[in-house]
């Protein structure tokens, strides 16, 4: 098992930038992968970004060039950076790390780009 801690959500105005914040509770270094995933009122959760052990990052289309996920093994934490905030990125957003098969899961910190 794994706690994760997600921060930084909010209330931010559209063209502003946001950092999340996920801090697991135990060595990142077992999870094969790390991502943020997001769930707009109505929508499934969709995939925002992830990185691996490796460093290799993924990213969704709709956050392309606007977004940026890092990792600090020595602190347990992962970071996801969106610039250039729209409605559309409203959202509850969702750590996830992923072991082998099972993947675990954030509370959810939500987020609301709103003027």
């Amino acid at each position: 098992q794994v706690q994760l801690v997600e921060s930084g959500g909010g209330l931010v105005q559209p063209g502003g930038s946001l950092r999340l914040s996920c801090a697991a509770s135990r060595n990142m270094l077992d999870f094969n992968r790390m991502g943020w995933y997001r769930q707009a009122p109505g929508k499934g959760r969709e995939l925002v970004a992830s990185i691996n052990l490796g460093g290799v990052t993924n990213y969704a289309d709709t956050v392309k060039g606007r977004a940026l996920i890092f990792r600090d093994n020595s602190a347990n934490t992962v970071w996801l950076h969106l610039d250039s905030l729209s409605p559309e990125d409203t959202a509850v957003y969702f750590c996830n790390a992923q072991e082998g098969r099972t993947n675990y899961w954030g509370q959810g910190t939500q987020v609301t780009v709103s003027s």
